[in-house]
């Protein structure tokens, strides 16, 4: 039996069965690793589309996609179908000595779709790894272990991605083990903008930094940039900074590396979200939208670029993973491709974003505690602020509106470095009716919260 589009309530969420389960699982897992309130918790136990049914029975809608893994729809029939098929032939191959063949067509595919001249393409297991498989290109590739990253950045939280993320609540308990070699730069927020000067102001300053990394990190030989921050509160680099980045970059020898795990693949309207600003990067990270709801990432570049990777006298592999081009993902990641082109889900994400984008601001752009509401595509930000004038951010506000469209049925997380940016991210699938019904219960809940 098919689930219900829009919510359906049959309990408070959460509901006693799935606090129950919750409990549970805290008695045998590692702590920290399920939402309290006021987002949770809640225990999924089936998916269709942005449809998500809770222990409960209770039926949400998925406003986070999965955390943007659901880009072609939870239980996607042509995922699943691909999924049961190669099921029945292979698991499991072995890695960097003998690939299974879904291996070979998804490599094949990714070099078809990416841009020229990037056509080669190197298969990881998460998006984190697909970041430190990127830097580690740029190593080869420059000679150069240090990288630039941005204020806000969100690049995983294995120990090298972690390096380049951005924030306390990540890095604090172990910052001793990180790489000192990242430059830190802030990231040109159009809301928040750090650089009176704009994006000129910004680029000199990479310039300077580039210039004179050398002595802190040994030379920078990539600068790994975000698109749209997702995690950094759904925010769009303004126009022309992906093209200065890229043309300093040049400049000093270094590769400029999109991290698209969360805005390719559709998520912003393009496939690409670099397509947006016209620019071409050195390498292209993917993930998440990538299997279907398996877990499998790549890097793209050049064959130039690439060639890098080749073992010295015929040696070892110089990065591998046990999984790495697992066959379940690869032929998972093979039929999320067809439905991403074939269905034209970053089209479809441009024409529904933008009207659940006007639709949020027809009814919440004259709120005294929304500062700014954007987006990219299917990946928008209601920005929650304490007052308009002074634009600090109020996490508390966010948190309790994400808790209170939780009880109306839709699954909504504060995210950015604030942790006052409801970020919405739902499947590219999501219907119309789904949208409208999205942007009436986000509105609804922040009047709430504000009303205390």
């Amino acid at each position: 039996m098919s689930l219900p589009d829009l919510p359906r309530l049959r309990t408070r969420v959460p509901g006693p069965r799935s606090r129950a389960l919750a409990a549970e699982l805290a008695a045998a897992e590692a702590p920290g690793l399920v939402a309290g309130p006021p987002i949770g918790p809640v225990v999924w136990v089936r998916a269709e589309g942005a449809s998500v049914e809770d222990a409960d029975g209770n039926v949400l809608l998925d406003l986070a996609g999965g955390f943007g893994a659901a880009a072609v729809g939870h239980g996607n029939p042509r995922v699943a179908e691909a999924i049961r098929e190669q099921a029945g032939r292979l698991w499991h191959g072995l890695g960097d000595v003998h690939p299974a063949d879904p291996r070979v067509r998804l490599a094949q595919r990714l070099a078809a779709l990416a841009p020229a001249p990037l056509r080669r393409a190197f298969l990881g297991v998460t998006g984190s790894e697909a970041v430190e498989i990127a830097w580690k290109t740029a190593v080869l590739a420059t000679g150069r272990p240090g990288a630039v990253a941005f204020t806000g950045a969100y690049h995983g939280l294995t120990h090298g991605a972690l390096a380049l993320t951005d924030g306390a609540r990540f890095r604090g308990p172990f910052e001793g083990n990180l790489s000192p070699r990242v430059l830190r730069l802030p990231y040109p927020d159009p809301y928040r903008s750090p650089y009176p000067g704009g994006v000129p102001e910004a680029i000199s300053r990479l310039d300077r930094h580039l210039q004179d990394a050398r002595a802190a990190t040994g030379g920078v030989g990539a600068v790994f940039i975000e698109p749209v921050q997702y995690r950094g509160g759904a925010v769009a680099a303004p126009a022309g900074f992906l093209r200065g980045l890229a043309e300093a970059c040049a400049r000093h020898g270094a590769l400029l590396v999109a991290d698209e795990v969360a805005t390719g693949l559709g998520r912003t309207g393009t496939l690409l979200a670099c397509e947006r600003a016209g620019v071409v990067p050195d390498l292209v990270c993917l993930g998440k939208a990538l299997g279907g709801g398996l877990p499998i990432s790549a890097v793209i570049g050049s064959e130039e670029t690439m060639a890098r990777w080749a073992p010295p006298d015929g040696g070892d592999a110089l990065h591998t993973a046990t999984h790495m081009g697992n066959p379940l993902a690869a032929a998972a990641a093979l039929a999320a491709l067809d439905e991403i082109v074939g269905r034209d889900l970053p089209g479809r994400a441009a024409r529904l974003g933008e009207r659940l984008l006007g639709d949020l601001r027809r009814r919440l752009e004259a709120h005294p505690n929304v500062g700014d509401i954007r987006g990219a595509g299917l990946l928008l930000g209601v920005d929650l602020v304490l007052d308009r004038p002074g634009r600090a951010p109020a996490p508390r506000l966010a948190a309790a509106a994400a808790g209170a469209a939780l009880r109306r049925g839709a699954i909504v997380l504060p995210d950015g470095p604030g942790q006052n940016v409801l970020v919405l991210s739902p499947p590219l699938t999501i219907s119309e009716a789904q949208a409208d019904a999205a942007a009436e219960i986000v509105a609804e809940s922040v009047r709430e919260a504000a009303r205390g």
